[in-house]
């Protein structure tokens, strides 16, 4: 095997390794690192030489659903109108405060701060970006911001886990009915 394809197969591991522990996340807060190398078909040695511990792979499966989130908002502005990119975006931030809770209930305060910190500011440009597009073609009012977007879309943070599934929706819906112009066309 030459030294190309030892990186792929090593960054294949990497990305199966944190997909195994996002997908363990999303079941549960006590995510076990043997459990997950099974998950993702490999070994703890292989485990362990991408992750030296357990805050370290956390902080990729949390790192990476952030890019993807900041990803997701310009790519669905592309396929959709603002307030169907935007409700398509919301339906992701869903999916990633599902793990980001189960992330962050299993780290250390410390180590979460940190990681919050740093996501803040891509997540809300990007937001922002979905609200600009909305009030630039009339269909989103014009006096939120995306901090204030974020601020309210941060209480869902405090349903409990039990009630993710049935709640967090609705109320992000509620959300983005009231994000709407109340004179747009729907």
């Amino acid at each position: 095997m030459g030294a190309s394809a030892r990186r792929t197969d090593a960054m294949e591991n990497r990305t199966r390794i944190v997909e195994a522990a996002r997908a363990a996340l999303a079941e549960s807060d006590h995510v076990h690192l043997n459990e997950i190398a099974k998950r993702a078909g490999v070994g703890q040695g292989t485990l362990y030489r991408n992750f030296p511990n357990r805050e370290a792979l956390l902080a990729e499966v949390y790192r990476r659903d952030v890019d993807e989130l900041v990803a997701a908002g310009s790519a669905l502005l592309a396929e959709h109108e603002p307030v169907e990119a935007l409700r398509h975006w919301f339906d992701r931030v869903i999916d990633y405060a599902e793990v980001k809770y189960g992330v962050l209930a299993a780290l250390e305060p410390s180590a979460w701060q940190d990681l919050v910190a740093h996501s803040r500011s891509p997540i809300e440009s990007a937001l922002g970006r979905l609200l600009d597009a909305g009030k630039a073609d009339g269909s989103l009012r014009g006096d939120v911001d995306a901090r204030g977007v974020l601020l309210l879309i941060a209480y869902l943070g405090r349903l409990d886990r039990d009630e993710w599934q049935s709640k967090a929706r609705p109320l992000m819906s509620v959300v983005l009915d009231g994000l709407r112009r109340p004179d747009a066309e729907r």
